[in-house]
């Protein structure tokens, strides 16, 4: 129980750790203050505390498919929030408020999403004595563990330059965006909304969803070792798309930039 209990909670908080982390790291390169990530955590909290509290209501919805539904619910919001994020980034007139508004919004549902799951599991064994105190230990384990990988993230993006800094936090930032358009699709499909299809590959053999460096991979960039069609489809494009818009307004501030100095 407690080697269960460290993999789930590292599972779901190493999503929410590796965004809250980039996000943190382009406060740092941009000068804005950090008080937004409180106001996140605060509402993710509750907001987790709220789901888990409703969750059997929730789960008849639609058909008894409400939790699968209510859940890509939030990971297309999430794509949403950080796609308005990534145009808000390289708009020259976004305020620094409105930059740590859409910061805590993003925060606030990822921990939502992920703290619901670690709230319910660890509900399931509150009566239980004897289990409890390895249920408790593992998750501390596990928690531990995603913040140390956030928090050396955190401290690989802030030493490199601006220019860099700001490439390579765009490149995270589509990433993370493809991989929850990745887990919406595939939980949509769980609700029998859209078709199953067959896997395209599996590579379970090479690299197990279940091992550490799985869990990593999918957390970094929506690792699945046997993806289905609409899956991959959804990724690709939400990537591809995120990362040319982010290019074409890096481009256009450039060329203003070069106008203006001509001038």
């Amino acid at each position: 129980m407690l080697l269960t209990s460290v993999i789930l909670v590292l599972q779901e908080l190493l999503e929410a750790s590796l965004i809250i982390s980039v996000l943190l790291a382009f406060s740092f390169h941009q000068g804005i203050s950090k008080y937004w990530a409180i106001a996140g955590l605060g509402l993710g909290v509750a907001g987790a505390i709220l789901y888990a509290d409703q969750v059997e209501v929730i789960s008849e919805w639609f058909d008894y498919v409400g939790l699968e539904v209510t859940n890509a619910i939030i990971q297309f919001s999430l794509c949403i929030f950080l796609f308005v994020f990534i145009l808000a980034k390289t708009a020259r007139k976004t305020s620094t408020e409105h930059l740590k508004i859409l910061m805590s919004i993003i925060v606030a549902l990822a921990l939502t999403r992920e703290g619901f799951e670690i709230l319910l599991y660890e509900s399931g064994f509150s009566a239980d004595r004897e289990q409890w105190s390895p249920v408790l230990l593992g998750s501390a384990l596990g928690a531990g563990i995603g913040i140390s990988i956030g928090t050396l993230l955190y401290y690989g993006l802030i030493s490199l330059s601006p220019n860099i800094g700001d490439r390579v936090l765009t490149l995270l930032l589509a990433l993370f965006t493809g991989n929850m358009a990745a887990q919406g699709t595939l939980l949509l499909i769980q609700a029998d909304w859209l078709p199953a299809g067959a896997a395209l590959w599996n590579t379970n053999s090479l690299i197990p969803e279940s091992s550490l460096i799985g869990k990593l991979l999918y957390a970094l960039i929506g690792y699945e070792a046997s993806p289905a069609g609409l899956q991959v489809l959804a990724y690709g494009l939400i990537f591809c798309l995120m990362l040319a818009i982010s290019l074409w307004r890096q481009h256009l501030n450039t060329t203003k930039e070069s106008n203006h100095d001509i001038h």
